[in-house]
This record gives C-alpha cells, sequence and structure tokens, in this order.
C-alpha cells in the first residue's frame, strides 16, 4: 500500500487504494491509518463539495525514503519458495513449521541467545522479532504479543498454511533455543485488526491484556 502511495502523483481516497489492491475499503483505511500514525504517510481533507464532513486523502510523505528494492525480491523469492512447498508436500504446514524452526535454532545460536528465566526468553523473542520487521507490541508480562507488521505480508496471505506455519516455527525455535517452551507458543494469523496474535506462555492464568 505505501508502494502504490509512492507511485502516485497526488492524494488518493481510500476507496481508490481499496480498487487498486482488490481489497476491503474498510481494511484499506485501517492499514492507511496505520502508516499515517507511523509518519510515512500524510493525511488531509479532500476539497468540499456539498453537505457533509469531505473524505481523507492520503498521500506518501515525500520526505521518507522508499523501500529498498531487494525486499521485493525478497519476498518473490518467498513466494516461489512457498508456492514449491505447497505444490510438492503432502503436509506443507508441518514442512513449514519444521523449516521454520530450524531458522529460529540458528538464528538464536548466530546470535549467541541466552535467557535465565522464561520471562527473559519472551523479551529476547520479542527483541528479534522486531529486529525481524515484526513490529512487536507485548503486554506487561510478555506473555501476549501483537505482530503489527508481517516482513512478508503479500505471500503470508496468499500462503498463510506455508508462511505463517514458518512464523511460528521461528517463534518456537528461539523458544527452545532459550531453554523455554517452544509448544506454549501459539501464533493467531490476522486474528486482530492489523495484526497477528502471538501467545506465550502456560493456557491457564495466561494473561489477555
Amino acid at each position: 500500500m505505501l508502494e502504490l502511495l509512492q507511485r502516485l502523483d497526488e492524494s488518493t481516497g481510500a476507496e481508490a487504494v481499496a480498487a487498486q489492491l482488490g481489497q476491503h475499503v474498510n481494511t484499506a483505511r485501517l492499514h492507511l491509518d496505520y502508516l499515517t500514525e507511523q509518519g510515512l504517510v500524510l493525511r488531509e481533507r479532500a476539497p468540499g463539495s456539498g453537505p457533509g464532513r469531505p473524505a481523507w486523502l492520503y498521500r506518501a510523505d515525500p520526505s521518507r525514503p522508499e523501500p529498498d528494492p531487494r525486499v521485493r525480491e525478497y519476498g518473490a523469492l518467498a513466494g516461489a519458495l512457498a508456492a514449491h512447498i505447497t505444490r510438492t508436500s503432502s503436509h506443507p504446514d508441518e514442512d513449514a513449521r519444521l523449516a521454520g524452526k530450524d531458522w529460529g535454532l540458528r538464528e538464536a545460536e548466530s546470535r549467541g541467545l541466552q535467557a535465565t528465566t522464561p520471562a527473559a526468553a519472551r523479551g529476547e523473542v520479542a527483541i528479534v522479532l522486531d529486529e525481524l520487521g515484526f513490529e512487536p507490541a507485548a503486554n506487561s508480562r510478555g506473555t501476549v504479543v501483537h505482530l503489527r507488521s508481517c516482513p512478508l505480508l503479500d505471500v503470508a496471505r496468499q500462503y498463510p498454511e506455508v508462511v505463517c506455519q514458518a512464523h511460528g516455527g521461528l517463534i518456537a525455535g528461539l523458544l527452545e533455543a532459550l531453554g523455554s517452551d517452544g509448544a506454549s507458543a501459539h501464533l493467531r494469523p490476522f486474528s486482530d485488526p492489523g495484526s497477528c496474535r502471538l501467545d506465550l506462555g502456560p493456557a491457564r492464568g495466561r494473561s489477555t491484556s
């Protein structure tokens, strides 16, 4: 959506953005407002042309740099791999989770991650997810984390059984490497408006705030 606005020469309404991306207008407004909150998009009222409050118009902030094209290439590669797993695997979700778990174990080893308590492990996982581009927002205990961004959002929407399972495996692998129970992590893709929900810790007594 941000890339679309950066290609346009004028401010655009949510309806036009939704039409070009094949999204519901309410979904488009949600993401446009989030981009505005993050300072990536500028919002202004359309000129008044009748009764009622004019609609909002959006345009990319010209002072912010455009996305690195290598990010798009990485997404294309991930999409090709997800499509291949979907076509060739009898259990693409299980294979994707195993691959993600291996990714998490390797990530923890390469970073030299350590944690002495489950709370510390959750904190380390949140740091890694933030550095990987998931923009995590955790509750006070770190037991509920909202992932407000996804570095592979387009691919995840097309192949959720592969990409989301791989991300769930990544988190499980990180926790296991840190001495915690990776099976206690439950990633709920697209569960909340504008975010995926990650539940960490035992089911009983889990905070939901």
